[in-house]
């Protein structure tokens, strides 16, 4: 996409995301066959709600329908908020993973995985996670020492409780009312 587009489609969209109250992550166009395919990826303090994404989404079309900026081309517009595999850069995307765990590349220290525990204006206060049942450490990253952050993703991790604490939800695994359920499952596909 040129700088010229680029900027043309940022100057359309950031009133109308400011409006909605989000944020604009990034704007990005590629070619898809005989398409092209319009990426928006919007996000919040508070993260996204579903609604909120399909509320700009068609702001965010009619402006385009409205303007000249994508020309005659056909194009798809989609409206997303940030994965989990997004980039952490801007101070603002580590306030948002406060309590979550991170993979940091640091310019002078290496690979580091540790859990942000607050932000302030210059870095991160982390704790490393304890190996083999040692308690975790405090660390300390400035944003001029980080080179690369992503959220690492936990499966097994509950809020508020520790990391190797059993899941509740599986006591009623197997049991007699799981076996009602089945045989309505099997009810229902014999007759589809």
């Amino acid at each position: 996409m040129s700088t010229t587009q680029s900027e043309r489609l940022r100057a359309l969209f950031e009133p109308l995301v400011d409006k909605a109250g989000l944020e604009l992550e990034e704007v990005t166009l590629s070619a898809s066959g005989r398409r092209r395919q319009l990426l928006v990826v919007v996000d919040s303090e508070e993260g996204v709600q579903l609604d909120a994404v399909a509320e700009i989404s068609r702001s965010l079309s009619q402006a385009l329908d409205a303007s000249d900026v994508m020309g005659e081309a056909e194009y798809v517009l989609e409206v997303t908020s940030p994965g989990t595999d997004r980039p952490l850069t801007e101070p603002r995307h580590f306030r948002r993973n406060t309590g979550r765990l991170v993979k940091l590349a640091l310019k002078e220290r290496g690979e580091l995985i540790a859990r942000i525990m607050a932000v302030d204006e210059t870095g991160l206060d982390l704790e490393v996670p304890g190996v083999k049942g040692r308690k975790p450490k405090p660390a300390r990253a400035d944003f001029a020492e980080i080179a690369k952050a992503r959220v690492e993703v936990e499966f097994t991790r509950r809020d508020g409780a520790p990391e190797d604490a059993a899941d509740d939800g599986d006591a009623d695994f197997g049991s007699d009312s799981s076996s009602d359920t089945d045989s309505d499952i099997d009810e229902t596909t014999e007759e589809a």
